[in-house]
């Protein structure tokens, strides 16, 4: 009987110790997708941290104005919006997976025209082939990690592509720092050149990676999908029971179609959601895009962009003279810009989506308006005066860039990507990039000429403004969506209109009763967000 026992307790053993091994095995596999998705976006940031710097050179080179650098600068974002529009038709045509190859394909040829142009018109050939490049790549990345993640782990996991955004941020600055000392006319042409790095390695990576299931299912290939969900899923039991739910999603989609008379058309098929539904939006989709375009708008109306692409401008109205100080600190900027986005990462499937935002918001606004007076001061002070308020602004423009990545840099995406249904999400994401492109684009174009009108001091008064409102938006508009699968988040958005009549053909997923209820309960939670918030802030003081 002894024996007995003993045998059946060591098979328990075994079998806690191959489960052990198995989820490591899981996680292992569903980071290392993410982590070649969110390659992508070492492509923006590269080209944000060296286009900074670069540019010093590149105007010495060939000779450009003020305006040629505002458009050589903005431009890239601004074109962006052409890559982000098609990059949803895209990803939804050929896969999230060729998707991300052709964006790296883009950037890599642009990169190359860049390092090469032999004048400025050349030079703006390669920056808007970088740019189509970049709108491809700023979609797709949170989309597809998105779409592969466990609902456990998918936070931390979307915030992969805005952590490599400011790697690549990072990197860009390094380089600029090590190549200064390069002849004018070879140092920001091998800074360009290198942007050819990373396109090479996804190339490769794409050949290794899955399919997104969600995309799988939306074209009917079940039995792919769930090879994939068997995969970065836990379990058989959670593989089965998340591929159930992606699959009446589909078919809400499907029937929603049918019922308003679409006949036999690509959605009907597919899965797939139309503009119309975008554009002439039904309550709960409605509020979806009023939280995610928000926050896009938000994200880049706040200034980051004039923070980051002019920081030599900033550190030189902060009484910076050497070339080289004023590319330190620009590295110290990049430093803290990518040092935060992992604390996000560690934090979000934590303490959650809004502390995060909060925060964030309300130490931009305060690290802005701590800048814009440094900035001020410094025009009167004396001596040792002077300098301190230098060093300060240095810290603030640190400050701002580490507040941002701690929320509004990475959460920003993670909640712009999870709280679509299926048939709208790569649209809705492609929409959002527009927004957030659109809004850089505008600060990064006129960042020289804004300062110009009203003083650099001046801008970052407006940005501490905007960042402001932002905390406002955020207080009363943003839910909390930690922990809950994708369909359970839409059920959340539609009982929140339409609590009194609640029904299979209202719920994203159908009429699944253990859905809905733990939708019932996010949208509970919701509403006590804030006194959450601050019985946590009381702990914390405490």
């Amino acid at each position: 009987m002894a024996d007995a026992m003993d045998l059946s307790s060591k098979a328990k053993e075994l079998d806690m110790e191959d489960s052990f091994h198995e989820k490591k095995h899981v996680k292992k596999f569903v980071i290392a997708c993410a982590v070649l998705a969110s390659m992508n976006s070492i492509l923006l940031g590269y080209d944000a941290g060296v286009m900074s710097g670069a540019v010093i050179f590149i105007r010495r080179d060939l000779g450009l104005n003020d305006v040629q650098v505002e458009m050589l600068i903005g431009s890239l974002n601004l074109v962006s919006l052409v890559g982000a529009a098609l990059a949803g038709r895209t990803s939804d045509a050929v896969g999230r997976r060729w998707t991300m190859a052709l964006a790296a394909l883009i950037f890599l040829l642009g990169s190359v025209v860049m390092a090469v142009a032999p004048t400025f018109a050349w030079l703006m050939v390669g920056r808007l082939l970088g740019g189509l490049g970049v709108g491809y790549a700023l979609l797709i990345a949170p989309v597809y990690t998105t779409e592969v993640a466990p609902a456990a782990s998918r936070g931390a996991l979307t915030c992969f592509p805005e952590i490599f955004i400011n790697v690549g941020i990072f990197i860009g600055y390094i380089s600029n720092y090590a190549l200064k000392g390069l002849p004018d006319h070879l140092n920001w042409r091998v800074m360009l050149a290198l942007g050819v790095v990373p396109p090479i390695f996804l190339g490769i990576g794409v050949l290794a990676m899955p399919e997104s299931p969600r995309w799988l299912v939306m074209k009917e290939r079940n039995d792919d999908a769930l090879k994939v969900l068997l995969r970065t899923s836990e379990s058989r039991a959670e593989a089965h029971e998340r591929l159930a739910q992606i699959a009446e999603g589909i078919t809400y989609a499907r029937q929603k179609t049918r019922n308003s008379g679409g006949g036999g058309g690509s959605m009907q098929s597919s899965g797939e959601g139309t503009w119309r539904e975008i554009f002439r939006a039904t309550a709960p989709v409605r509020r979806m895009l009023i939280i995610a375009l928000g926050l896009q708008f938000f994200q880049q109306a706040g200034g980051i962009d004039a923070t980051v692409y002019y920081s030599p401008t900033t550190f030189k109205a902060a009484g910076m003279k050497s070339q080289g100080a004023v590319l330190g600190a620009t590295m110290a900027v990049g430093f803290a810009k990518a040092g935060f986005v992992i604390v996000a990462a560690v934090l979000i499937d934590r303490v959650g989506r809004r502390p995060l935002l909060l925060t964030s918001a309300i130490g931009s606004t305060v690290s802005l308006l701590v800048l814009a007076l440094s900035l001020q001061f410094i025009g009167n002070a004396p001596g040792a005066a002077h300098q301190a308020a230098g060093y300060l602004a240095v810290i603030a423009a640190c400050g701002n860039v580490a507040f941002f990545s701690i929320g509004m840099g990475p959460v920003n995406w993670v909640l712009g990507s999870e709280i679509f249904p299926l048939r709208l999400r790569a649209k809705a994401a492609s929409l959002g990039v527009g927004v957030n492109r659109t809004l850089s684009g505008v600060v990064s174009v006129s960042f020289l000429s804004l300062t110009d009108a009203i003083t650099v001091p001046g801008a970052f008064f407006l940005f501490a403004g905007v960042s402001f409102l932002c905390s406002v938006f955020i207080y009363f508009l943003v839910p909390e969506t930690k922990g809950k699968t994708l369909e359970e988040i839409v059920a959340f958005f539609h009982i929140g209109h339409e609590h009194e009549t609640l029904g299979s053909s209202q719920v994203e997923m159908g009429n699944s009763a253990s859905t809905v209820q733990t939708a019932v309960k996010l949208k509970d939670g919701s509403e006590q967000t804030g006194e959450k918030l601050k019985e946590g802030s009381n702990t914390q003081e405490a």
